[in-house]
């Protein structure tokens, strides 16, 4: 069962990419949505052997791998109650992807491409979640980073999915390379990449010291920091965040399945995973907690102004993903497994909703051309409002038993840095709150903007003179913006409801963002905690979170709430009320507004220190360096003399006698002259 749910994807993958264009789109659809939707059923039954059931943890091999002198590596599936949550995860979201991707994808000419990287990412995602030691999950690491910059850049005649599609490769490749160093030094010390060595060896090497650049410094600290910047990289953390609002440049469906459930979460999972090794150094569980807040705090700041519908979203993505690295620092893994759990289900239901909403405005993406849009697509309006309730936190939403859980739990951890993450975490549920139903209120009531922005016959905006690029230029770079929209034939401006294999998706998402917490809160945070987890996490001992938790004052455990509420009225106030008071304050306030609009400037941050610098440093050494020294000293050079010598020598040979007379006089001269001056003595 195990090895169907890992290598159902590949098979798709193989499939559609393979013989995509001899099967045709639809035949591509189908297999790989239909094998997805096996691997999802199998995940679930695996969920409740392993994790609710009595199943027995495992790790098949499949096969040796590698083997090196002593280095012995084996692909082997790593079976216990974090694979089988990963998996449910990962294989229900990306069922669902495969079949609204089905209904928003239809009018594209590269599906079988399209759904094949689909497949590959997910079987990359599974890779990694199901590893038995660290080669492999880097394999699955590496892997997923491929499949994304292949989503990202699908539409690949667009100059801003390429540019995005590399800004995400690249930074990525920065926290890959610490993550990288971490290994390399756990196989140092430790002799091995199996995990359950690594976690043996792990308590003996608490307070071991390493020699680095001239310092002797704790070696458990480093490793745990070099692999928590791999998992900065992947989650989009503070200072490596910047790619993740640019993939928005992706389909929609995209966006779902990379920023809402799968790959972004992978950092969160290798840090839970690798538990045994960060409950050795405060030191890096401090440094996680520390960056998790502040990613929190600053994405939600960003989220407050974008008027991107899908770039919003994303940055609600960054600041959730700092809520479970700000519960991994706490050490209550458990809480950050369950937030980004129950965040699949209501994050994934926004993204797919927002796809729903651009395909009714015929690709607009820009929410002040919309509003007014409730009565128009109903169904859409009722799935967002579900997913915003759930991720704002409201009683009994998936949101708000994992969230609020998060809150109490920085309030209670023994960290240095837990007051700052916990009013940190505390101002982004407000702020959370207030940006999720700005965008509520901002595309489905007030006025019908969108009717007077001048959409033409297709749909596509007239004007066409905001910065975002959005999926309608996709379509027209692959040369069938003609095509109506979706082929539905509207050519009016009347909004339209999705179609039922666009919707089915929203459904089920939404029953997860509304019940997934109540379900399976006692499972992963309660009475029934140490029977679902068994051995999967490492909890310290002393490490009381978990039950100081139980102990909180009530307003620790009613402020998350009380957040929520005032984000709420707020947004009320500012969209329903009085919608000019955004403006003037946007007015009044310019330079906080700017600052934020442009996410505190780091793309120009690191356009100046980085990205210039490296431009500079490749044009010296490409024209200075290759051009002028090499290319003009070396080879290049060398031949040049001998054409230039060549060209003057033959001009000598004119083919005249009365010439070669001369020469030979001249020569004569020259002969007489060295023997009557010099030749003799």
């Amino acid at each position: 069962m195990y090895t169907a749910i890992v290598f159902l994807p590949l098979a798709g993958f193989l499939i559609a990419g393979l013989f995509g264009r001899q099967l045709g789109a639809r035949p591509s659809e189908i297999v790989t949505t239909t094998f997805l939707m096996i691997a999802a059923l199998l995940s679930w039954v695996a969920f409740f052997q392993v994790g609710v059931g009595q199943a027995p943890m495992s790790a098949p091999v499949l096969a040796n791998w590698i083997s090196s002198g002593t280095m012995k590596i084996d692909w082997a599936l790593r079976i216990d109650t974090l694979t089988v949550v990963m998996m449910v995860v990962i294989n229900t979201v990306s069922a669902l992807v495969h079949l609204y991707s089905i209904g928003y994808m239809h009018e594209d000419p590269h599906r079988p491409r399209f759904f094949a990287y689909l497949s590959l990412f997910t079987f990359a995602m599974l890779m990694l979640v199901t590893a038995d030691n660290l080669v492999q999950m880097f394999f699955g690491w590496e892997g997923v980073g491929l499949a994304s910059y292949l989503l990202i850049g699908f539409w690949y005649e667009r100059p801003s999915a390429n540019a995005a599609a590399i800004k995400a490769f690249v930074v990525n490749r920065v926290g890959d390379f610490g993550f990288a160093l971490g290994i390399f030094m756990l196989f140092a010390l430790t002799g091995s990449v199996s995990l359950d060595h690594i976690f043996a060896a792990a308590p003996g090497l608490a307070e071991k010291t390493v020699h680095v650049f001239g310092m002797d410094v704790n070696a458990m600290t480093t490793i745990c920091l070099l692999l928590f910047m791999g998992a900065m990289g992947k989650s989009a953390q503070f200072l490596l965040h910047t790619w993740l609002p640019d993939a928005m440049e992706g389909p929609t469906p995209v966006s779902a399945l990379i920023h809402a459930a799968t790959m972004v979460t992978a950092g969160v999972f290798m840090v839970a995973r690798l538990s045994p090794l960060f409950e050795t150094s405060p030191a890096a569980l401090n440094v996680v907690m520390f960056f998790g807040a502040t990613t929190a705090f600053f994405a939600a700041t960003v989220g407050l102004v974008q008027n991107d519908i899908k770039r919003v979203i994303a940055y609600s993505t960054c600041s959730q993903l700092g809520y479970m690295f700000v519960a991994c620092g706490a050490g209550a893994y458990n809480l950050a497994i369950f937030h980004l759990f129950t965040h699949a289900f209501f994050k994934a239901l926004l993204f797919l909703g927002a796809g729903s909403v651009i395909h009714a405005m015929h690709h607009e993406q820009d929410m002040r051309r919309m509003g007014g849009l409730a009565k128009h697509i109903p169904i859409t309006f009722w799935m967002m409002t579900i997913g915003t309730v759930a991720l704002t936190g409201f009683p009994l939403t998936a949101g708000f038993f994992s969230k609020d859980a998060i809150i109490e739990a920085a309030f209670v951890a023994q960290r240095p840095s837990a007051l700052y993450a916990f009013f940190l975490v505390v101002i982004a549920a407000g702020l959370t709150s207030f940006y999720s139903w700005r965008l509520v209120f901002m595309t489905f009531f007030g006025k019908e903007k969108w009717a007077e922005a001048g959409h033409d016959a297709h749909g596509h905006d007239a004007h066409a003179n905001h910065a975002q690029y959005d999926d309608a230029h996709a379509h027209a770079a692959h040369g069938h913006a003609a095509h109506d929209d979706h082929g539905h034939g509207h050519h009016k401006l009347e909004p339209h409801e999705s179609p039922n294999v666009m919707l089915i998706p929203l459904y089920v998402l939404a029953l997860g963002a509304l019940f997934a917490g109540l379900l399976f809160k006692d499972y992963f945070i309660g009475d029934q905690m140490a029977a679902f987890w068994k051995q999967a996490l490492y909890f310290a001992k002393t490490n009381k979170v978990l039950e100081d938790m139980h102990h909180v004052p009530h307003f620790v455990a009613m402020v998350a709430t009380y957040m929520m509420l005032i984000g709420l009225i707020v947004a009320i106030w500012f969209y329903i009320f009085s919608p000019q008071t955004p403006r003037r304050l946007a007015e009044s306030q310019r330079p906080l507004y700017l600052f934020l609009l442009n996410k505190w400037y780091f793309d120009e941050l690191y356009n100046l220190i980085f990205v210039r610098p490296a431009f500079w440093l490749g044009r010296l050494f490409w024209k200075g360096g290759d051009g002028r020294i090499i290319d003009g000293l070396g080879p290049n050079g060398i031949s040049a003399r001998v054409d230039d010598i060549a060209g003057r020598v033959v001009k000598l040979q004119t083919g005249y006698i009365y010439h070669y007379a001369f020469a030979m006089l001249v020569g004569l001269a020259a002969i007489i002259t060295w023997y009557m001056l010099g030749g003799v003595r």
